[in-house]
């Protein structure tokens, strides 16, 4: 899967759950958490999404902000995860 497909998908999530307004857009490098779209448990919900969707297993160590703040940094994560088989 590229990271142009696990940012579209991500993002469909994330606006099927989080963003209520069909006509908001969400940038690549647009912070998650620092625009509002995702708060705290908006991020347990994501990280659900991720591990189920992708097959991932996601280590305790892994579980930081930067991870998680934007398409790109999540899409880039993910991306590397899934070709290292680190799933």
């Amino acid at each position: 899967m590229t990271r142009e497909e696990i940012s579209t998908t991500t993002r469909d999530f994330i606006k099927r759950n989080f963003i209520y307004d069909d006509k908001k857009s969400l940038g690549e490098e647009e912070s998650l958490m620092g625009s509002g779209v995702v708060d705290s448990t908006g991020i347990l919900e994501l990280i659900a999404f991720l591990e189920e969707t992708f097959g991932l297993k996601l280590r305790d160590d892994e579980l930081v902000a930067d991870n998680f703040d934007s398409l790109a940094k999540i899409s880039a994560f993910v991306a590397g995860k899934v070709s290292q088989g680190q799933n």
